[in-house]
């Protein structure tokens, strides 16, 4: 794809040979994650019905990723981010290939299979977004996000549909072989395309350490760990429950692709208007009522029977939510970033330490169902929990209302990309 074709659909942009190139790649692992990713889940559930297995293996993610994060920020910092994007790629290349070779053995092995995805999740995303602040200039930023982020949107409503309708046409796990097979073709195209992009060589220590001590320096940025402490306790169960339940419900991985079309339709919807709304005076307002709303649409689905009715007026209602609460709340987030303790020189230490704070929600969130569906019955213990751990965004809110931004402080703005996703898709680093 031409640079020159590129400047005529998006008009006086300048945009370099790299910025389209990340485009591509981000593209490309987008679709590749809606095809499969929430699928997993469910293929793995059918081979043992037990969502205890469902939890070791994301378990075995949410622990490997802040692993993994701190890994790439070293290896970053030192040597190269197109080294450490495109072993996030292979990485998640070799895990689509290792379910492909396991096949109905894959239940035997679901620790490894966490691991090998976490992994792949932490590379890939520390060098995205750190080869985004390096590719775009402030003048291109937004763009990039935007075209990202409708990439992101599309893949999300095309995906799962595509994979609940190859699935159902085809006889057992043929269509997940098939849905698999795909994913893994898309990350070695993306693998390819990483070896076009400029080598960024990199020199620095790793100050790791330093900007996890200066939570005891920044009361903004202590906050904002906080919240996404908070952020990860919702994420960690509700990222693999209700994609499951909605299997459940229906017994059809083709309406799991309906939930997902319709949810990342509204979603993008929603998007759109909110981008356009939402002020910056007004952020902390918006999260609330995002919140607020993600909160009470639970009791939808936590009471009586359990119906696809039931899951979809969920799906539809949290697609209007999240964009209410992650558009000011991200941009609140790499606010206190780029105003804190030289941001620029320490942007990968940063993101290290919030994806820290993200995952240990996570696994705390984790834990705590494992515990739960091994002294509880599920049908009891599982909707008692999801009210609790689902106040995790609901309460983002009490922390974030306590930033507070000093008059003529300083300090630079920088944002990072992220892909935005629901519940049910556990293909990046914020939900």
């Amino acid at each position: 794809m031409k640079v020159s074709f590129i400047k005529k659909v998006i008009g006086d942009i300048e945009v370099t040979r790299d910025l389209v190139l990340l485009l591509i790649i981000g593209g490309l692992y987008a679709l590749s994650v809606a095809l499969s990713n929430t699928f997993v889940n469910v293929y793995l559930w059918k081979q043992s019905g037990e969502f205890i297995d469902l939890a070791l293996y994301n378990l075995g993610s949410v622990v490997m990723q802040p692993i993994a994060f701190i890994f790439a920020g070293k290896v970053a910092k030192k040597i190269d981010r197109v080294i450490v994007l495109r072993a996030g790629v292979i990485t998640l290349a070799v895990f689509f290939t290792t379910v492909l070779l396991l096949g109905d053995r894959a239940n035997s092995y679901l620790i490894l299979l966490g691991v090998l995805l976490g992994m792949g999740f932490g590379f890939y995303w520390l060098a995205f977004n750190v080869l985004t602040f390096e590719i775009t200039e402030p003048e291109t930023r937004d763009f990039f996000n935007g075209f990202l982020g409708l990439l992101t949107s599309f893949a999300g409503m095309i995906g799962p549909i595509m994979s609940g309708i190859i699935i159902t046409k085809m006889n057992k796990f043929t269509g997940y072989t098939v849905i698999f097979t795909i994913s893994l073709i898309l990350f070695v195209i993306a693998v390819l395309m990483s070896f076009m992009l400029k080598r960024r060589s990199a020199e620095g220590r790793f100050f790791f350490k330093r900007i996890l001590a200066e939570r005891k320096k920044n009361h903004n940025w202590k906050q904002i760990l906080h919240a996404h402490f908070f952020q990860g306790l919702r994420e960690g169960t509700f990222m693999f429950v209700i994609v499951v339940w909605v299997y459940i419900a229906t017994g059809s991985e083709l309406a799991i692709g309906t939930y997902g079309l319709v949810a990342s339709g509204v979603q993008f919807l929603a998007y759109y208007v909110v981008t356009r709304v939402i002020k910056s005076t007004r952020r902390k307002r918006f999260i609330f009522i995002g919140g607020t709303i993600l909160y009470l649409a639970i009791f939808i689905i936590v009471f009586g029977d359990l119906t696809f009715t039931k899951l979809i007026t969920y799906g539809v209602i949290i697609s209007m939510a999240y964009p209410l609460l992650l558009v000011p709340y991200v941009s609140l987030t790499y606010d206190v970033i780029g105003k804190g303790w030289k941001a620029a020189e320490m942007r990968v230490e940063y993101i290290v330490v919030r994806e820290l704070f993200l995952n240990t929600g996570r696994i705390v969130s984790v834990l705590t169902f494992i515990a739960t569906v091994t002294f509880f019955s599920e049908e009891r213990g599982i909707p008692i929990l999801l009210l609790i751990l689902g106040a995790g965004h609901a309460v983002i809110y009490f922390f974030i209302r306590k930033v507070d931004f000093k008059p003529n402080k300083g300090g630079d703005n920088y944002a990072f990309s992220r892909q935005d996703k629901g519940e049910g898709d556990s293909g990046s680093t914020t939900v």
